[in-house]
């Protein structure tokens, strides 16, 4: 895709943004659906692009990284092109930008659900559901929604977070929709939410989000790569993503990682957001296309 070309297409984007709003729905209806969630190898690589709508903008030493969203949408649309890239997980504003820009025809796409927690809020474990509903979501021909459930044992808005989650699991099987789980332990250290990465704590959080709703019919997990990754996964049955998370200092010990956690029979791809569509060379093409090589 040429700058060019690309920059056509954004002024088109913006345009019908002004003076024609039932482009979106239009765009939605035009979209070529996926039969099957699963492509012929039974992996799945999603980009995940739903980090601005919690005010988090910032990608490894870049602060404000996530900010322009000309330039985010053409780095998404580059990833989308590549060869094995499945699909997107992001907030109605970015999905339906994707739409307008045509990028969205035979992909999984996943709509962000809880918002409401912005990054480094002093109420940010009370995570509401402010983006896609699971009746938006059907409406508009998504493949599921994705939720984060952090569970802070000192926070009393813990279990309102809880309680939400659980519905829009209910709420997405009983549309047939993906619902997927992103849980974790947390805690405050310093006044700022923290994710408990040991086994032990993942463990507990894959085992909360397993029981979560009327079903587990449709329930995915999204979890981290963290050490012991065999007696972690053990602890469900679910169908699993694993999460690629900030830029990371070493690219190749996250894809050694990634790669040795994808042998576990229930881990069955990745969703990764900042370290493919910011990584610290900027070679997305090249971050992306050494991500599905991992699936193989």
């Amino acid at each position: 895709m040429s700058a060019r070309t690309f920059a056509d297409r954004m002024s088109a984007l913006v345009e019908a943004r002004a003076v024609r709003p039932s482009a979106v729905g239009e765009a939605a209806r035009r979209r070529v659906r996926r039969r099957r969630l699963l492509g012929p190898s039974g992996r799945l690589m999603i980009v995940a692009a739903d980090h601005p709508a919690r005010g988090a903008l910032g990608a490894g030493p870049r602060p404000l990284a996530m900010a322009d969203r000309r330039d985010l949408l053409e780095r998404l649309c580059t990833v989308l092109d590549r060869p094995g890239v499945d699909g997107v997980l992001g907030t109605p504003d970015i999905i339906e930008d994707l739409l307008l820009l045509g990028a969205l025809d035979d992909k999984v796409v996943i709509g962000s659900m809880n918002r409401g927690g912005l990054a480094g809020a002093a109420f940010e474990i009370d995570d509401r559901f402010t983006a896609y509903t699971a009746e938006a979501i059907a409406a508009g021909g998504l493949d599921g929604g994705k939720m984060l459930l952090r569970i802070d044992d000192r926070d009393q808005a813990t279990p309102a977070t809880v309680q939400a989650c659980a519905g829009a699991v209910s709420e997405l099987a009983g549309r047939g929709l993906m619902a997927m789980v992103e849980p974790f332990i947390s805690h405050r250290v310093d006044g700022r939410i923290r994710n408990v990465l040991t086994p032990e704590a993942m463990i507990r959080a894959i085992a909360i989000a397993s029981g979560l709703g009327a079903t587990s019919a449709c329930t995915w997990l999204k979890v981290p790569v963290v050490d012991d990754m065999e007696r972690v996964m053990a602890a469900t049955t679910l169908p699993t993503l694993l999460l690629g998370g900030e830029v990371p200092a070493d690219p190749d010990a996250a894809l050694a990682g990634w790669q040795q956690a994808m042998r576990l029979p229930n881990v069955r791809g990745l969703v990764v957001g900042r370290s493919l569509l910011y990584p610290a060379d900027d070679d997305v093409a090249g971050a992306a296309d050494a991500a599905v090589e991992v699936l193989k």
